[in-house]
């Protein structure tokens, strides 16, 4: 659903007065109980540090409008733009404010969302607080990073313009920090209500129901239709999700980062969920530290959001490589399974075509919690792939055959039948059923609705120790 444009001045839309903070200094900084689009949101701006020398005012507006939606129950959303602290003797208290900023932004964890744009240049100590946020949307031309050019070119000698450093472009594809890009203010703010279209106020409500016309028993074509009957052929997964979901429901999050793995946002019967998939258009749709860590965050801010998440399957493992292993591939990818072993909404898995290996265990597999295992007929579950698996078992019996290459293609045959379909996993309890894939929206929305009280409580612990 695509959002209806927010008012040509949001601060006309109040529901409440401006703060005595925003009032007696508008120019720099407003907190306000508003509307976006028809949902009720503590919205603050800042400006520069203009209102005072060290930014403290800055910050303890922005401290207001956390107060105001924890009183209220509802999102914060915050445009910024050129917040720095100076290095003068009362910077000092500018960085007490903002450090009780991010307190604040801790607290609201999990309670409220929060969402920031970003609309022109924040650098230095205080970028770290978009981390913070569930979401962050960059307008083009903005930038925000820790160290500039000048400190960057001193150390390094190497010589970056803010583009490069903490351009748009740079946090929508290296970083990942910006889930959604936009044209300029106006464009921003649809993005966040297209946003908070399927976010919750807060942790005791549910998202609001979206207008559709799709029938949940409508037959799946498009999607299955798109995926080939070679393992190894690609395809563009979202083809898939798009067919499953309600019809213009997908909204993608963090699209141009780590695209081998896809997360979004999208409905079925109304009703929003978390998506999650392989995307075998990239790199065949094995799984690397960045998608890890980009499918755990989306994992763990659906939990909080008391999202259902539905996850598609099609991966023949992880990435391999030294320079992975070095950069810590077994903790960072041990993120996806600790946030999807911590979930307590409902999860729904659908294997496609492949499931390998580890790759099999960490997406949303039936003995890390699932709720429900999905299988296409055609899908591959095994510990590795059939070639791999006849190199491995038949390298003599392949190398002594009077035609090796027509030996090898008859043993992966056999072991693909033997023991890469999805009847093996069935009839040991891994999978729960294996479906026609044009049932596939159906079955996944009837178990929705079944799921819709899902109750599992945590152990009383004072917190999970995930590998952060």
């Amino acid at each position: 659903m695509t959002p209806a444009p927010p008012p040509a001045s949001l601060l006309d839309a109040s529901l409440g007065r401006p703060t005595p903070l925003a009032a007696d200094r508008p120019s720099a900084a407003t907190a306000v109980l508003t509307e976006l689009d028809g949902r009720t949101v503590a919205l603050f701006r800042v400006h520069g540090a203009g209102a005072t020398a060290d930014g403290s005012v800055e910050a303890e507006v922005v401290v207001r409008a956390f107060e105001i939606a924890t009183e209220a129950g509802c999102p914060v959303v915050g445009l910024v733009h050129s917040v720095v602290v100076p290095p003068t003797e009362g910077g000092l208290a500018g960085l007490v404010a903002w450090g009780r900023v991010a307190q604040r932004a801790v607290a609201l964890s999990g309670v409220v969302p929060l969402i920031l744009v970003v609309t022109g240049p924040c650098h230095g100590g205080l970028a770290p607080l978009f981390g913070l946020a569930d979401h962050v949307v960059l307008v083009r031309g903005a930038t925000t990073y820790i160290n500039g050019p000048k400190p960057v070119a001193a150390v390094t000698g190497l010589r970056r313009t803010p583009e490069d450093l903490g351009g748009a472009a740079v946090h929508a594809t290296v970083t990942g920090l910006a889930s959604l890009l936009a044209d300029d203010e106006e464009d921003a703010l649809a993005a966040v209500a297209e946003l908070l279209h399927h976010l919750p106020d807060n942790n005791l409500s549910e998202p609001p129901p979206g207008p559709t016309d799709d029938p949940t028993d409508r037959a799946c074509s498009a999607g299955p239709a798109a995926v080939p009957a070679s393992p190894s052929a690609a395809y563009d997964v979202r083809d898939v999700i798009e067919d499953v979901v309600d019809r213009g429901s997908f909204l993608e999050v963090h699209a141009h980062h780590a695209p081998n793995m896809v997360t979004g946002y999208a409905r079925i019967g109304s009703r929003s969920i978390a998506i999650v998939a392989n995307q075998p258009w990239v790199r065949a749709g094995t799984i690397d530290i960045a998608a890890s860590v980009k499918a755990a965050r989306h994992v763990q801010a659906a939990d909080s959001a008391g999202l259902p998440i539905v996850t598609f399957v099609d991966t023949p493992g992880y990435e391999p490589g030294r320079d992975l292993e070095w950069r810590g591939m077994i903790r960072h990818g041990a993120k996806l399974v600790h946030a999807y072993g911590e979930a307590v909404v409902p999860r729904i898995c659908v294997i496609l075509r492949k499931a390998y290996g580890g790759a099999y265990i960490v997406m949303d597999s039936r003995d890390l919690g699932s709720d429900l295992v999905l299988a296409w007929p055609g899908a591959e579950i095994a510990v590795m792939g059939a070639p791999g698996a006849v190199a491995i078992l038949n390298r003599r019996e392949i190398a002594s055959a009077a035609d090796p290459e027509a030996e090898r293609l008859r043993l992966e045959d056999e072991y693909r039948l033997a023991y890469c379909t999805p009847r093996i996993a069935a009839e040991r309890g891994y999978v729960d059923q294996v479906i026609d894939p044009a049932d596939t929206r159906r079955i996944v929305a009837a178990a929705l609705e079944r799921l819709r009280h899902k109750r599992r409580e945590r152990p009383a612990r004072r917190h999970s120790n995930g590998p952060l």
